[in-house]
């Protein structure tokens, strides 16, 4: 099942919006393990490739898009990313199918403005193991930007921070992602 559409414009143009690794710099917290990495909803693979190279586990790249999916396997072949495992998985539906506390990170981006964004934090909860962590981010929803979805369903950073607390998050801070992506706002919290 398909969350509410936003919609992806031509790769070239979603590059723009983001700065990956310096994002990943302030995101993705693994307190130097070589855990496992899942990342739910890969689209283009933007984050994909800088997460692997940070990590000695694996990645585990989920998108419910055929043609998303083949991009990102494209590009893990092409920069032998042996590390990569891409998923055509519906995980708003049917969960990531990982194993409960079997991963050490795990990024939602431009995800939350699901109709059930709680139940996808939950399952980001559920694979993660003690200490684990969880990096969002999301479309600002207090101006306008080229792309996302529309603004009335955008959620805000203190609304993501309190679906996060009920899906189980605990010590949840914003991190400021205004010289990486600026149109977006990011979150971290720990299981």
């Amino acid at each position: 099942m398909k969350g509410r559409e936003s919609s992806m414009p031509d790769e070239a143009y979603w590059a723009t919006f983001f700065g990956p690794e310096a994002a990943l710099d302030q995101l993705l917290i693994l307190d130097n393990s070589p855990g496992n990495i899942v990342e739910f909803g890969c689209g283009f693979g933007t984050f994909t490739m800088s997460a692997a190279r940070r990590t000695a586990g694996s990645v585990t790249a989920l998108d419910i898009e055929p043609e998303m999916v083949e991009a990102v396997r494209q590009k893990a072949e092409a920069g032998a990313y042996d590390n990569i495992q891409v998923v055509l998985r519906d995980f708003v539906t049917d969960g990531t199918g990982l194993a409960t506390s079997s991963q050490a990170h795990a990024m939602i981006f431009n995800l939350l403005h699901l109709e059930n964004p709680v139940a996808l934090l939950r399952e980001a909860h559920r694979v993660l193991g003690a200490g684990g962590m969880l990096s969002v981010i999301h479309w600002r929803s207090d101006i306008a930007t080229p792309r996302g979805p529309s603004l009335d369903i955008r959620p805000t950073p203190e609304q993501c921070q309190a679906w996060m607390e009920e899906a189980g998050f605990k010590a949840i801070r914003s991190v400021d992602l205004q010289t990486s992506c600026p149109y977006h706002f990011g979150l971290l919290g720990r299981r």
